[in-house]
């Protein structure tokens, strides 16, 4: 497969590795971190929605999460109303949790929690972009936790775990702990790397600055709580050849940091869920 930041279409044979589970109501599907969730203009083959209903041969299918585009992981699609509605239901109640894998600019030594407001950057020439800002009318409560498990070489490879949903959410909040994302094109630096992404596509000669050709964040896994009902999706090549080179680590140490990460995080899982119901 060809990862080019210039979106290549799905590989119908390649779309079925993707695949984590599939019953009669979910695909779950390992995303890449080129792939859109959404159907483009491109053809169905552009997107996961659209690679999707023409492998199951239907007219419609249910996003019950998304990544953004540079993001890959974990993303569930229901195959009818009554499972997304669940699902859907289950995210916005936040028993449906959410865990990544990031690797960060500089050495976080600590664990670190930002709680803050997101909304609108109205200093950036890039609508979307977000910012923490006081709380207004417009923005919105984001709750990140970063927990370092590996800091080393000016790079730190971190689980992250969120308590809301918000837009670019870990991205932003990764920024202003003084701790960007590697590939990081939007909220580093110099967001003239994204606007310049815009309109031209990737230039190899960011790669020496950025270090990635995308933002290097993995959605680990995805699951009700509650019922231990949780998919996983493998860490992408990408990622892993970085943390092998910068990290001067092997393929069994990353894994071994991978198994770490998903004990902290059902750790996590049991002590809330364990605080919800002493106050019931």
């Amino acid at each position: 497969m060809n990862e080019s930041v210039d979106a290549p279409m799905v590989d119908p044979e390649e779309f079925r590795d993707w695949i984590i589970f599939e019953d009669q109501h979910l695909l779950v599907m390992n995303k890449p971190g080129w792939l859109v969730c959404h159907p483009s203009k491109n053809g169905p083959w552009s997107s996961l929605v659209g690679a999707a209903k023409e492998y199951l041969g239907v007219g419609s299918i249910h996003l019950a999460s998304r990544l953004d585009r540079e993001t890959s992981g974990v993303v569930l699609l229901t195959k009818h109303r009554g499972a997304a509605s669940r699902w859907q239901k289950g995210i916005e109640k936040r028993e449906v949790k959410r865990t990544y894998l990031a690797i960060l600019r500089g050495e976080l030594k600590e664990q670190q929690k930002v709680s803050s407001y997101l909304g609108n950057d109205p200093k950036s020439g890039v609508f979307v972009k977000q910012r923490v800002m006081k709380k207004s009318n417009t923005s919105k409560r984001a709750e990140t936790m970063f927990d370092p498990l590996l800091a080393k070489n000016l790079h730190t490879f971190c689980l992250v775990r969120t308590k809301t949903g918000r837009k670019h959410q870990i991205r932003a909040h990764a920024q202003w702990i003084g701790h960007e994302l590697i590939g990081e094109k939007l909220y580093g630096p110099d967001e003239n790397y994204y606007l310049q992404f815009c309109e031209n596509g990737w230039s190899e000669q960011w790669r020496k600055e950025l270090g990635m050709d995308r933002q290097a964040l993995h959605g680990r896994s995805l699951g009700f709580e509650e019922q231990g009902k949780i998919f996983f999706a493998d860490l992408p090549e990408d990622m892993r050849k970085y943390l092998r080179k910068n990290f001067e680590i092997s393929d069994n140490e990353l894994d071994l940091l991978i198994k770490e990460a998903d004990g902290r995080a059902e750790m996590s899982r049991v002590e809330e869920l364990g605080c919800r119901e002493a106050k019931e």
